[in-house]
């Protein structure tokens, strides 16, 4: 009986000390290892990517923004500040879903498929709101100009990015609202656009926030 009890001791003595040796090594040695190497060789990245303006810190590259006005009363959803460039659709999750507005609580697709009849009515919606929210007095956008990622959320409904062909169907309406010309705001998104990554995987594209930065800067100086 005696023997018993002690072996159950060592059993358990021995347990306690693997648990303490792991929590130890897997649970404060390797994180810090881990947290130091990335503090020290990808700072940016290790802290969320963060963008600054202005001394301050506005957002991050990987995650988009709303330019929305504020809301008025009785309006649900917030008007697109024109000023600005606009964003993918947000309703990667539905209209009522928390994500409209980029709020990070979760993020995902609409999983509806190609013939859903909402989803078709949300593009539908999208594209005429397309059309006459870049159309100005001297320059007309014509439905055929709409690219799909004007119109459509992205898979995690958090995209930053848009493709240089709807940044360049908003360069009229922004520097009509900016009081700048459509040349100087063509080469901000010249200079913005980013090629493939290594020169053949994904898509060129134009990170929004970087731009509308770049905006702001044009904007304040002109």
């Amino acid at each position: 009986m005696n023997n018993s009890v002690t072996n159950t001791a060592r059993l358990l003595g021995a347990g306690l000390r693997a648990l303490l040796v792991l929590t130890l090594v897997t649970g404060v040695l390797y994180p810090l290892v881990v947290t130091g190497i990335a503090q020290g060789l990808f700072p940016g990245k290790a802290n969320g990517s963060e963008t600054e303006a202005d001394g301050r810190v506005v957002g991050s590259s990987l995650i988009g923004q709303a330019y929305n006005l504020p809301l008025k009363e009785g309006q649900e959803t917030p008007a697109p500040d024109l000023k600005w460039f606009q964003g993918r659709p947000q309703n990667g999750l539905g209209t009522n879903s928390v994500n409209t507005r980029y709020q990070l609580i979760l993020s995902g697709a609409t999983n509806r498929s190609g013939d859903n009849e909402e989803l078709v009515q949300w593009v539908r919606d999208a594209k005429a709101a397309v059309v006459k929210d870049n159309s100005t007095d001297t320059y007309k956008v014509k439905p055929s100009q709409v690219p799909p990622d004007a119109v459509t959320s992205s898979g995690s409904g958090l995209d930053p990015d848009i493709s240089p062909r709807y940044a360049d169907l908003q360069v009229h309406r922004v520097a009509e609202r900016n009081g700048l010309s459509t040349a100087q705001v063509r080469k901000l998104v010249e200079e913005h656009t980013e090629g493939r990554t290594l020169g053949f995987m994904g898509e060129p594209r134009v990170n929004v926030l970087e731009l509308n930065i770049a905006l702001k800067e044009l904007t304040a100086k002109s």
